[in-house]
């Protein structure tokens, strides 16, 4: 056996199906567990994995499992392929728990794991077939933009829900924090909703044969009125790092769709939303 057939000898490759087509792009401000924000998403198939035969019956479920790739962890998808675990971290730091105390990968949800796989479920809106090919709308996922998806299976209530399951340090939903928004701050996000109407029906008009694009770009670039409650409850979360959660009047910056959201801690305790400004690419 080639050493290269000895390092792969413990990989199992699993083909990609589709990608996931979000409002976040990037990590900062994403759920850090499935369901805690009614986000909605797509699921864009790829070929051959985009037939309607193959969904023919998903939707009578109301949810479904979603296998991923955590793709931001590694900047090339086979850096972590064939090096025999050096990279592998036995142990984490759960935000859960501040960020200081550790736990064992397996016992934690964290990103950071030798398969680079997480697990979700979420709701199923909707199965759309545009210009014949499948695309899922769901909501509640903790995936970011271009995320690739690996699996697809319906979640079966019976067997899925456990009622007397035992939760470790993590047995209740997070504490949510009150958000605040400045006035300044509210005016630039209508601004940014009033163009994006203006460039909704520019983009209706050129791309009218191609609804596949319009969808998506709708998910990832409009805001919408309606955007705003989800900003608030994103940033509920609290997605800072634990260990500067005590910095008052520190700013951060969380990338939803088509504008860097500010904000910051204020003394009442309050997370304030201090500006809304389109993202210049």
């Amino acid at each position: 056996m080639s050493d290269d057939n000895i390092s792969l000898a413990g990989y199992h490759h699993a083909p990609m199906i589709g990608y996931h087509r979000a409002p976040l792009s990037q990590k900062f401000g994403a759920p850090r567990q499935p369901n805690l924000v009614a986000l909605t998403s797509i699921i864009e198939m790829i070929a051959p994995y985009d037939s309607p035969a193959a969904f023919t019956g998903l939707d009578a479920f109301s949810h479904i499992w979603i296998s991923w790739q955590f793709h931001h962890n590694y900047t090339n998808k086979d850096t972590h392929i064939g090096k025999s675990g050096t990279d592998f971290r036995a142990q984490v730091r759960p935000p859960r728990l501040g960020g200081n105390q550790k736990i064992g990968v397996f016992a934690s949800r964290s990103m950071y794991r030798p398969s680079a796989l997480g697990l979700s479920v979420v709701k199923l809106e909707s199965i759309e077939v545009c210009d014949g090919r499948v695309l899922l709308i769901i909501s509640g996922a903790d995936m970011i933009d271009g995320t690739p998806i690996i699996d697809i299976k319906p979640y079966v209530d019976y067997s899925d829900a456990l009622s007397n399951a035992k939760s470790g340090f993590a047995p209740n939903a997070p504490d949510l924090l009150e958000i605040i928004i400045t006035e300044s701050a509210y005016e630039q996000f209508m601004t940014l909703v009033d163009a994006g109407r203006c460039d909704k029906n520019d983009n209706e008009t050129e791309n009218k044969n191609n609804s596949v694009a319009t969808l998506i770009q709708q998910i990832q670039e409009q805001l919408l009125i309606a955007d705003i409650e989800i900003i608030k409850a994103l940033i509920a979360q609290d997605p800072r790092p634990a260990y500067r959660r005590a910095e008052i009047n520190t700013p951060f910056v969380m990338r939803y769709k088509s504008a860097d959201v500010s904000f910051q801690l204020i003394e009442s305790g309050q997370l304030q939303i201090t500006a809304v400004v389109k993202v210049s690419f």
